[in-house]
């Protein structure tokens, strides 16, 4: 699975548009990486707990998204573009969404 986030793949032309696709994942870290990460924040630095956690999440949603995209009979995604939101005070949201579409290597 071939996924880009510019309009075309060098090389490549699409056939078919399958539509739009996403991988969505939500996460949370334990009470106990909260209070870490607070105590961080009055320092001040990097929390690499929550930056472990989003890289994470990250990679889980872009794996969904090519299941998603797979299951609509895509071979690539182009246009895939991450967006993120906050539930709460605690949890991550992080969807990977794209289009899902057939491409060919090109003729010479």
């Amino acid at each position: 699975m071939m996924i880009t986030t510019t309009e075309n793949i060098p090389g490549h032309r699409v056939t078919q548009v399958m539509g739009q696709v996403f991988g969505l994942t939500v996460r949370t870290r334990g009470l106990g990486g909260n209070v870490a990460a607070g105590l961080r924040s009055l320092v001040g630095g990097e929390v690499a707990s929550y930056t472990k956690l989003l890289e994470d999440a990250r990679r889980q949603a872009v794996d969904r998204l090519a299941q998603t995209a797979t299951a609509a009979g895509a071979n690539a995604v182009v246009m895939m573009r991450f967006d993120s939101s906050e539930i709460g005070n605690t949890m991550s949201e992080i969807v990977a969404y794209g289009t899902a579409v057939v491409v060919e290597p090109a003729s010479s």
